[in-house]
């Protein structure tokens, strides 16, 4: 039987939940031997320009190496990398002229101790001449006050660039009978990873770079690095050990990380930065910060007919992936589930004074589905029907050939009907409605909210659409498995050991993977866009099955027969003629005999993707809000998550759990907030709220597999999912428990003063 499809517990859990992993800040390499602490001094201002600079208190403090600013480094200016990207909008690794939002890095201060770095960090005097800071993205977009003078706008990046109108075509609702509008705030939102930011670097006698870094990304990091410092990839060595989440923000290279190997060349002494939480709040990219003005249109039996997206989309104050991805991303996500006759969506990305924004966890997929999900509701609302009817009408019929929508996206495979049926079933509809009624009626201020939301995004459509793969047969007849991917929480050790079993045979206890190393894996794509399973497995599978072949080809040459006659038993793990198999060949002896040969068994293949691949799933929320306080409490949330072929049940749940998690959250709690000056009130986790597994209930999970054929696993994307379908759901039932009360919309977070503060609108 295959080990595939099976609840395999990770293997990587017995060595987090005892001893701990091994995190940059655990790092207690040879290499780092005495090495020195950076500590990063950040404004205090969200928008001023630096008039000096005095560091000599800081120079005279114990144990301080050096204090450098942007001058000492004689660092130039970098455009964004992204295209599309306003090219005039450009920044230094350190503040050099300019500060564009609190936290920004302006000096930093290296030391012997880091608690020494700390203290004469405070010592570092700064005179700034305070500019008007700009927070609201309405006034970014005016332009009144620019953040980049040059540049002569605050647009960071415009559709229109890309050959898309800018404004609504005129009769884009004739035929509509009703048209509702609504503008919509997909907040800002931090993605508090585990394990903050960290780093490390050293220059070796041979004049090699060794980069330690908390990444989803080494090579990136390493190729990166490369073409900062003049260097031929090869001279750099990046390592990745555990990594303590990642959630999308830890894609790419910090200006904090890339000023370590300047720092350690400066000093010729190894350095390690890791950032406080605070820091993190403040500095790490943030995620989300979508301005959506939706307007639906249709006719009174609930069909759609035409749906308008516009978005203003904050990049924060220096234009990065959240500038272009996210936007963009939104607009091929557009149409959803649903068969709408036109569709319009253009997107404008401003900057602002505030952290700068990233590729947080779905980036422009869970913003589709909310501003999409948020004006099907408001459409039922408008023409008093059923939301789960109006949705079922207008869904995409089952289609097994790929589909194409009108904004140009090719989805793969789809059954959204069935999806929705099967979580309105285990959720019990009608039981629910029934017991909202009841409520409503008897007028109890614990009101019942009941919130659904149906979805596809697209996964593995991030490049490169392909990933290597290499298995080695070690003597012991084990393998190693390496692989390009770079988990960072997603349970890979264990994916990949399962598939190399399954298809070599051999034990999944005998085989180990190796990863995060750029010497030991010189290519590899990363961890992003749920792409792992479905091209870095698929890549572990390819290759398994070139091994199988070259192992046949030397069993036939040992057993002197035709390699067509010779099988691979795999509950033996070895091969035989087919029908005798008292005479076979294991994998230590095929491994030794290849040796011998002069072709170890050791191949690498590389496996490219056809397409992206389209997960989907429906989501059901049920909440419980209490109309005097405006509390709300999630009381269940049902969840069917589609991502094809199931490869373990139990890492799929792990990966849906902490998804509805993150997407409850953004629906109910979190939000990062500035105040009119730019200071952020939520620099730390006393502010910045989020809930813990004991606000939350046990999530409610219905399997369903539609296998995807453009890879050989079948599978497609779960990273992001449960994060998609969640969020609109528990936001739709939150106002769907007061609705009754005249309640419309309630943009997210519905914390309690914004319930509060809804219901007594709705009341006067």
């Amino acid at each position: 039987m295959s080990i595939l499809g099976n609840r395999v517990l990770r293997k990587e859990d017995p060595k987090f939940l005892t001893v701990g992993g091994t995190y940059v800040s655990d790092l207690r390499d040879e290499l780092l031997t005495g090495a020195l602490h950076v500590t990063y001094v950040r404004s205090t201002m969200a928008h001023a320009r630096i008039v000096s600079i005095d560091a000599s208190d800081a120079k005279a403090a114990p144990g301080v190496v050096g204090v450098f600013t942007a001058a000492d480094l004689g660092l130039p200016p970098t455009p964004p990398a992204m295209p599309f990207n306003n090219q005039q909008m450009t920044r230094t690794a350190l503040a050099s002229d300019t500060v564009r939002y609190v936290g920004e890095a302006v000096a930093v201060v290296v030391t012997e101790e880091r608690y020494q770095g700390e203290d004469a960090a405070e010592l570092v005097v700064i005179d700034y001449e305070p500019l008007h800071a700009v927070i609201d993205l309405d006034e970014s977009l005016a332009g009144t006050t620019l953040l980049f003078p040059e540049a002569g706008t605050n647009i960071a990046f415009d559709t229109a660039v890309m050959g898309i109108p800018g404004v609504g075509a005129d009769g884009f609702f004739d035929g509509c009978e009703v048209v509702v509008t609504q503008r919509v705030m997909n907040q800002r939102v931090a993605p508090c990873p585990l394990e903050t930011r960290a780093a490390a670097a050293v220059w070796t006698p041979d004049g090699r770079l060794t980069h330690w870094a908390s990444t989803q990304t080494p090579q990136q990091v390493r190729d990166a690095l490369a073409m900062i410092y003049s260097l031929e990839p090869a001279q750099v060595h990046v390592i990745s050990p555990d990594v303590g989440g990642g959630f999308g923000a830890k894609i790419g290279l910090y200006t904090e990380e890339l000023l370590l190997a300047g720092l350690a060349k400066a000093l010729n002494r190894p350095v390690t930065w890791t950032e406080t939480r605070t820091e993190s709040m403040m500095a790490l990219g943030h995620g989300r910060a979508q301005l959506q003005d939706i307007t639906i249109g249709g006719t009174r039996e609930g069909k759609v007919i035409a749906y308008r997206l516009g978005i203003i989309q904050d990049c924060g104050a220096y234009p990065d992936i959240g500038a272009v991805l996210p936007a963009f991303m939104t607009r091929t996500m557009a149409a959803g589930v649903y068969t709408i006759d036109r569709i319009e969506c253009w997107s404008q990305s401003v900057v602002t004074n505030t952290t700068p924004v990233v590729a947080y966890r779905g980036a422009g997929r869970p913003e589709a589905t909310a501003g999409l999900e948020r004006a099907m509701d408001l459409f039922a609302h408008e023409i008093g029907k059923d939301p789960i009817e109006v949705r079922r009408m207008n869904l995409v019929a089952k289609f097994d050939e790929p589909h194409t929508t009108i904004m140009g996206a090719t989805y793969d495979v789809g059954d959204y009907e069935r999806s929705l049926d099967l979580v309105l079933e285990r959720a019990g509809i009608d039981d629910l409605r029934a017991e909202q009624g009841a409520r409503r009626a008897s007028g109890t201020p614990k009101q019942l909210g009941i919130g659904v939301s149906v979805y596809v995004e697209i996964t593995g459509g991030a490049p490169p659409p392909s990933e290597v793969a290499r298995i080695v047969i070690n003597d012991d007849g084990s393998a190693t498995v390496y692989t390009g991917t770079s988990p960072h929480g997603q349970g890979h050790v264990t994916s990949w050991s399962m598939i190399a079993s399954d298809q070599l045979g051999i034990p999944f206890d005998q085989i180990s993977v190796i990863h995060g190393d750029t010497d030991l894996v010189p290519v590899g794509g990363g961890t992003m866009g749920s792409r792992s399973l479905q091209q870095g497995g698929a890549a572990v599978h390819q290759t398994s099955q070139q091994v199988v072949d070259k192992a046949r080809e030397l069993a036939a040459k040992l057993l002197e027969a035709s390699v067509e006659d010779v099988v691979l038993d795999k509950a033996a793990g070895a091969f035989h003629v087919a029908g005798t198999p008292a005479v076979s060949k294991s994998w230590s002896e095929l491994s030794a005999a290849a040796v011998v040969e002069g072709e170890p068994l050791d191949i690498e293949s590389t496996f490219t993707a056809p397409g992206a691949t389209f997960p989907f799933g429906s989501h059901v929320a049920v909440v419980e809000v209490d109309t005097d306080t405006g509390q709300v409490r999630l009381v269940r949330h049902i969840a069917c998550d589609d991502a094809g072929r199931v490869l373990n049940p139990l890492i799929l749940e792990g990966q849906i759990h902490g998804g509805i998690a993150q997407g409850a959250a953004q629906a109910l709690l979190e939000e990062v907030r500035y105040d009119t000056d730019g200071n952020p009130v939520t620099s730390n986790l006393a502010e910045y709220a989020f809930p813990s597994a004991a606000e939350l209930p046990s999530f409610d999970i219905v399997h369903m597999e539609t296998p995807t054929p453009l890879n050989p696993l079948g599978a497609k994307g779960i990273g992001e999912s449960g994060t998609i379908g969640s969020t609109p759901a528990v936001q739709s039932a939150v106002i769907d428990a007061l609705v009754h009360l005249g309640v419309r919309h309630i943009d997210m977070p519905t914390t309690p003063e914004r319930v509060w503060r809804a219901i007594a609108a709705a009341s006067n």
